[in-house]
């Protein structure tokens, strides 16, 4: 019977067979051009590929028609989203090894269904009608898989329009060849989008897609009161102020992002890395983990081909050196105070058991009626040992202990801030010299490459000592001009941040985080009486 599924189908009779289709929709990015003056580009809008234009729903009634016309029925649709059939992802294989595959999870579930002649709504399925052999794949090895399926499992799949014959000997070889034709011209396609977009990077011409928070639909001109507010924003960080305080501000002035959603920490973060913010062009750079096997994207600041920065064609919002200062701040791994928290009460989360032996969080915990403490009252506890969280040998009052808390972090802002006015940042940084020298050093190294008049195992083990240098020196100077700019306006007002109307205790929260690594309580012994203050050590943050 198997067999003949695959001889029937060759001769056009389906009759008493079921049969499910694959309708799959993809689109690609449209090249765009340059115009004459190279300052302006043409949208690049989304277009349908393939043989035809026809949408999922044709493919699917064109599908259902063809098989019924020939005495089959139609069962089931594998409807496949907006997927590519020909571009490849990196993957951690089943082996654990990393490999470029075309994942499309719907066809591949579309052939195992079809191998053990089942389909997801639990009717039997006979074979396998798509429109064309563009809507199969373009991809050889997923090629291959159908073929498999057809050969091995004795599965018929076939096409409405006759370019795909997967039936026969003759049929295969020439399925190889057009789906080899179908994935040069794909490559050819995405070569010359590439080789688009690189040209328009190199001329500063702005991206596609939403536009940017700080600026008019064109992408050029700023938007003034959303420019002020990343203005005003990247001030606060410079000089001390927590992102958490900026984002709860926008929230409740009603600012959204520019798709219209709330400010998150996440999203502002991001807004800030990006070097469009002081002018730059900027391009995502994928960097490989073998350890994970994921892809890490990242934003850097674009190149022309001389390596030179390439300057966007458009207004920006901050100085190149305030932009500098905050890559310093942000740094490459998470921010001490950066994120967000949902404790109830303002110190749990710092507070430590100072005993011996121990040193687990407290947690608060509201005081019992028998104490007779006021309604809301509470205490920073130890966990108790039974539950295997802590000894139960510490307990202070809540609201006090916030207090002194508060106190503390005001006073550490007030003493830096003291220290700042005292002691000034030099007008230069002593070092610029030397990193002049490490880039002209990089620059004659690949000279000397390019006219091979050195090895390439020596090029790149001087290259990656050179660069090193260099990324240290920049580090330092990023850190140079965020405390230059600290020192130019004035430090946080903490004694006012802290009373502000509005302010939340996620956001004290985020001050305290940023001004303490913990806070130890001490014990002590039966029947003593120490002052709360005198309970309490701070272990301050490094900055």
């Amino acid at each position: 019977m198997a067999d003949d599924l695959v001889q029937r189908a060759h001769w056009g009779d389906l009759a008493g067979q079921n049969w499910a289709g694959l309708a799959r929709l993809s689109t690609e990015e449209a090249e765009g051009e340059l115009s004459a003056d190279g300052t302006q580009d043409t949208p690049a809008p989304r277009f349908i590929t393939g043989r035809d234009i026809k949408s999922t729903e044709e493919q699917e009634k064109d599908g259902r028609q063809f098989v019924e016309s020939r005495g089959g029925r139609y069962v089931y649709t594998y409807m496949e989203p907006d997927t590519s059939a020909w571009k490849r992802k990196r993957i951690r294989l089943p082996d654990g090894s990393v490999g470029y595959r075309v994942v499309r999870p719907v066809y591949e579930g579309a052939l195992e269904d079809l191998k053990q002649a089942k389909a997801p709504n639990g009717e039997r399925i006979d074979g396998l009608i798509v429109y064309d052999i563009d809507r199969l794949t373009r991809d050889p090895r997923h090629l291959e898989d159908a073929i498999e399926t057809v050969e091995h499992y004795h599965r018929p799949i076939i096409d409405i329009t006759g370019t795909l014959d997967l039936l026969t000997d003759n049929g295969r070889a020439m399925a190889r060849v057009v789906v080899a034709m179908a994935n040069k011209q794909s490559a050819d396609t995405a070569r010359r989008v590439r080789r688009n977009h690189r040209a328009r990077r190199n001329l500063g011409i702005p991206v596609g897609g939403t536009r940017p928070f700080g600026w008019q639909e064109d992408k050029r001109t700023l938007n003034q009161a959303e420019a002020k507010l990343v203005r005003d924003a990247a001030k606060r960080i410079i000089l001390g102020g927590q992102w958490s305080s900026i984002i709860a501000d926008w929230n409740r002035k009603g600012v959204t992002t520019s798709r219209g959603n709330p400010w998150r920490w996440i999203g502002l973060r991001d807004m800030m890395r990006n070097p469009r913010l002081c002018g730059f062009r900027s391009h995502h750079v994928i960097e490989f983990d073998p350890e994970t096997g994921r892809e890490i994207k990242h934003m850097a600041i674009a190149h022309d081909d001389a390596g030179r920065p390439v300057k966007g064609q458009w207004t920006p919002i901050l100085t190149v050196t305030e932009w500098e200062a905050i890559q310093e701040i942000i740094g490459d791994g998470p921010m001490r105070g950066g994120g967000h928290n949902t404790r109830v009460y303002l110190s749990t989360g710092t507070l430590r058991c100072g005993k011996e032996d121990c040193g687990s969080l407290l947690r608060g915990s509201k005081a019992p009626e028998s104490r007779g403490k006021p309604d809301g009252y509470f205490y920073y506890t130890c966990h108790p040992k039974t539950s295997g969280k802590g000894c139960g040998g510490i307990r202070i009052p809540g609201p006090e202990t916030d207090e002194l808390i508060s106190k503390l972090v005001i006073a550490k802002y007030e003493e830096e801030a003291n220290q700042r006015q005292a002691v000034r940042t030099p007008q230069e940084w002593t070092k610029e010299a030397d990193l002049k020298i490490v880039r002209e050093d990089i620059a004659d190294l690949k000279q000397a490459r390019r006219d091979r008049k050195i090895s390439a195992e020596r090029y790149y083990a001087d290259l990656a000592e050179y660069e090193a240098e260099e990324q240290r020196l920049k580090r330092e100077r990023n850190a140079w001009q965020r405390q230059a700019l600290a020192d130019q306006g004035e430090p946080v007002d903490m004694a006012e941040e802290w009373h502000r109307e509005g302010i939340t205790l996620a956001e004290r929260r985020t001050y305290i985080e940023q001004t303490l690594t913990t806070v130890a309580v001490l014990p002590v012994g039966s029947g003593r009486r120490v002052p709360l203050r005198d309970r309490l050590v701070p272990v301050w943050a490094e900055k």
